[in-house]
């Protein structure tokens, strides 16, 4: 296993529409491997392929961390129901975090490492966040598309997570 080098935006390929997956081979195997992996040295929740530079559908998801990571393969939101708000960030935009629109139940159809189509469902969770956050990625969107209050982000210190200052989406990289 190998720790992956991540992508920061505004590097482009965050903003594309990755590819369905269609070999279930060893190759799949070790990226979803090294995705855990660098996931883990991270300190992320999740984590889409195309945030390493991979334009396939696939996407970890681990929470809570004690539980075997989720492998989503070709993930597809098949139902969203209600809306929230809540806190969130991203590997691909460190040291931010901003109040985003999130669904309150999210349900994914996807398949494992073999190929096997699966669902899986959270509901009002970090589960249905890391969901969404994750799919949107894989269509190109990033957390700072779905803020509430657009353009409103805030700094935090990377140690310990707690807020620095108030700061706007103008002061990151633009995608241009």
């Amino acid at each position: 296993m190998a720790i992956l080098p991540l992508r920061y935006a505004p590097d482009l390929i965050l903003r594309q529409k990755t590819r369905k997956v269609k070999e279930f081979d060893k190759k799949l195997r070790k990226l979803v491997d090294d995705m855990i992996e660098t996931m883990h040295d991270a300190h992320g929740v999740g984590l889409a392929a195309n945030q390493v530079g991979v334009s396939f559908r696939v996407a970890v998801i681990q929470c809570p961390e004690d539980q075997e990571a989720l492998v989503l393969v070709n993930p597809e939101v098949m139902r969203r129901e209600g809306v929230r708000e809540e806190e969130e960030g991203c590997l691909s935009i460190p040291g931010y975090r901003g109040i985003a629109k999130r669904s309150i139940k999210v349900r994914v159809r996807a398949q494992d490492l073999n190929g096997k189509t699966f669902r899986v469902k959270g509901d009002n969770d970090l589960l249905a966040q890391a969901l969404e956050h994750e799919t949107y990625h894989l269509d190109g969107a990033l957390y700072i598309d779905h803020l509430v209050e657009e353009g409103k982000l805030w700094k935090v210190n990377e140690l310990d997570g707690e807020p620095e200052d108030e700061t706007s989406s103008a002061a990151l990289p633009s995608d241009e």
